[in-house]
């Protein structure tokens, strides 16, 4: 293997797949280290930014992608992952290729890192060498997904060095903590006449105004530029914000309904509706004043030269001049997101007061990351709280834009039917909130700001929002179903039941079972009218249509009773309906529900009819392939 790679020397390729930006992270950070081990030639790209046909073309490549929801890929790695499963390329076809592969991962998530294994085992079956064991990353790691980055990167530098020393000719400066530089940012801020553009925007209305200016900002947005989907699909209005819990009960469940300013929304049950959150605009104010920056002045954001051809000339077509502050509040998340380690390291170069300059140099190096993230990630500091910790580092705003995280959509299940309620969209929402390790208290952004709306006092806040297919695809109104959905699990199949009641008025309609599960019949039995409506006076639940609704409440008796209780209790009726064709569709938090909801669907199916248990996982596999068996879960 040696002798093949020292025959000339070749760019080191590093290509990501990645959806909330993480992966993206770790790629640009092997980048970073192998230019500063003295590599010749480093190239960090978005797989869909490469030709998958290229591959073959190229001598040393690492691999860094995330899994997302049910084992699935990121959408950047979709085109590329089916062009490497053409079943005209032979087992030779990567023969020459040297490769490493990274995971990010979840392992709360039963398909754990599914997407790195999957790619690492057909890069090895097309004839590519591996040059170290697969890393996967866990997010359950007490240090996040470094807990496994850092050695294995260590250990990839290593091998590359014993394997051909000319790609990597200063590899010891790469855990040299004094040889580190800070390379130029790669994005670039400019600056322009206020009343230019102010005349420019006088011309065009107010919503339209609006959604130019989410799209432009987004657009220029280093986490969103190469996204061609940052115009709002459509704008909400909130029309209904209701307790779903007890008032006085510990958890705060909602229901929002929002109605579209424009005739026409389309979706299906089983979609994704993305809200944009808007963060406190006293957290902004307080970020632009910390930075010294000018709120009012109007911006452009581009890539330097050595990034410009990776940006499409149809997206520089969409962006136009924005307010800094309006730049700020819609692409950049300064008071929830805490920073990656990067940040610190950058920080430590301008950190005027020499204590501070030692701390951040602590917290960039391998040594100090566990105290990071006990300092940063557990604590959930925000970029606002760090900055305000280090008052001696003034960082230029092309640094900001670059690090602090991005101020990412929130995906939540839509569980309206579109039918039922005409453009409109509902959904069930947790209002998040937690106690940190230093007994502060912590808010999710976006639920914390769609509970604290007022239906008749906020009609003129305009709520960006994206619709998207979910992991639950619609069904027909002649398929039988088996929902699972405890929790706010509940929420697409409160969609499901509202449809298949609709479509129940004018078709013949197949029979529902609904398992669903809640701490107290008392405090948190959602939707519990809804149900009970549908599961009598021949409803889409009832005996008579041959549905059933069936609850556990896990805290209503000294024994603990889940959901996976109740489906033994009716495992007769499960294997029935899955015999006459049903699907089974699950829904809610991702930790343990799923995998233990499917062991017991494994256990009803063996027993009732008398196959082992083995059989019966391979059975329901066979029926995810043929799609009828569909998980959707959220952490």
């Amino acid at each position: 293997m040696a002798k093949a790679m020292e025959e000339k020397p070749s760019r080191l390729l590093v290509l990501y797949a990645s959806q909330t930006g993480n992966a993206m992270d770790a790629a640009e950070r092997v980048g970073r280290e192998a230019e500063r081990g003295g590599c010749p030639s480093v190239t960090v790209l978005s797989m869909d930014r490469f030709d998958a046909s290229r591959l073959r073309d190229e001598k040393t490549v690492i691999f860094v992608v995330s899994t997302t929801g049910q084992g699935d890929a990121p959408d950047s790695m979709k085109v590329f992952w089916r062009s490497l499963l053409q079943r005209n390329l032979s087992n030779r076809w990567l023969e020459g290729l040297h490769y490493a592969v990274f995971g990010l991962g979840d392992s709360g998530y039963q398909k754990y890192n599914f997407t790195a294994k999957k790619l690492d085992k057909r890069l090895a079956d097309l004839g590519a060498k591996s040059i170290i064991e697969k890393g996967l990353g866990d997010d359950q790691h007490p240090s996040g997904y470094e807990g496994a980055f850092d050695p294995w990167l260590s250990s990839l530098w290593n091998m590359l060095n014993q394997m051909n020393p000319t790609i990597l000719p200063r590899v010891s400066d790469i855990s040299n903590s004094h040889m580190k530089t800070l390379d130029p940012s790669k994005f670039q801020v400019i600056y322009h006449n206020a009343d230019e553009v102010e005349a420019h925007m006088s011309t065009i209305s107010d919503s339209k105004s609006t959604e130019k200016m989410i799209e432009s900002a987004r657009s220029m947005s280093p986490a969103f530029c190469f996204c061609d989907d940052n115009k709002p699909h459509y704008f909400l209005r909130m029309i209904t914000n209701q307790r779903l819990t007890k008032v006085d009960y510990d958890r705060d469940v909602r229901h929002f309904e929002f109605e579209a300013l424009s005739l026409g929304m389309d979706y299906q049950v089983g979609d994704i509706a993305e809200i944009l959150p808007s963060p406190d605009p006293i957290a902004v104010d307080a970020f632009i004043q910390r930075c010294n920056l000018n709120p009012d002045c109007y911006i452009t954001v581009q890539p330097r030269d050595n990034e410009k051809q990776s940006i499409d000339s149809h997206v520089k077509s969409l962006t136009h001049p924005v307010k800094l502050k309006d730049f700020v509040a819609l692409t950049m998340d300064v008071a929830s997101a805490s920073p990656r380690r990067y940040f610190f390291e950058v920080m430590s170069f301008y950190a005027m007061a020499e204590h501070e300059k030692e701390r951040l140099q602590y917290f960039a190096s391998p040594e100090g990351r566990d105290d990071l993230y006990q300092y940063n990630q557990k604590e959930r500091r925000t970029v606002l709280e760090v900055l305000e910790d280090f008052p001696s580092v003034q960082m230029p705003f092309e640094w900001l834009v670059q690090l602090v995280p991005p101020l990412k959509t929130r995906a939540f299940s839509i569980s309206s039917s579109p039918s039922a309620h005409p453009n409109q969209v509902h959904l069930t929402v947790s209002i998040v909130s937690w106690i940190t390790p230093f007994k502060r208290k912590r808010r999710g952004l976006c639920s914390s700001w769609l509970a604290a709306l007022d239906p008749y006092e906020s009609k003129g806040v305009y709520i960006p929002a994206w619709i998207h297919r979910g992991a639950l695809p619609s069904p027909p109104p002649s398929l039988p179903l088996i929902l699972i959905g405890p929790g706010t699990g509940c929420a697409p199949f409160h969609a499901f039941v509202e449809e298949r009641a609709m479509q129940n008025v004018t078709v013949s309609t197949s029979p529902v079972i609904f398992f669903f599960g809640c701490r107290n019949q008392e405090n948190d039995f959602l939707y519990n009218n809804f149900w009970l409506s549908h599961a009598q006076d021949h409803g889409v639940l009832s005996k008579e249509k041959g549905g059933g609704f069936f609850v556990a409440f896990s805290r209503d008796q000294p024994q603990k009773v889940y959901v996976q209780h109740k489906m033994k209790e009716e495992r007769t009726r499960i294997w029935s309906l899955l015999s006459a064709g049903a699907a089974i569709y699950i829904a809610g938090s991702s930790v343990n529900m799923p995998a233990n909801v499917t062991s017991t669907l494994e256990e009803i199916i063996s027993e009732e009819s008398g196959i082992s248990k083995e059989s019966a996982a391979r059975w329901l596999r066979q029926l995810e392939k043929a799609g009828r068996f569909h998980i959707e879960a959220w952490s």
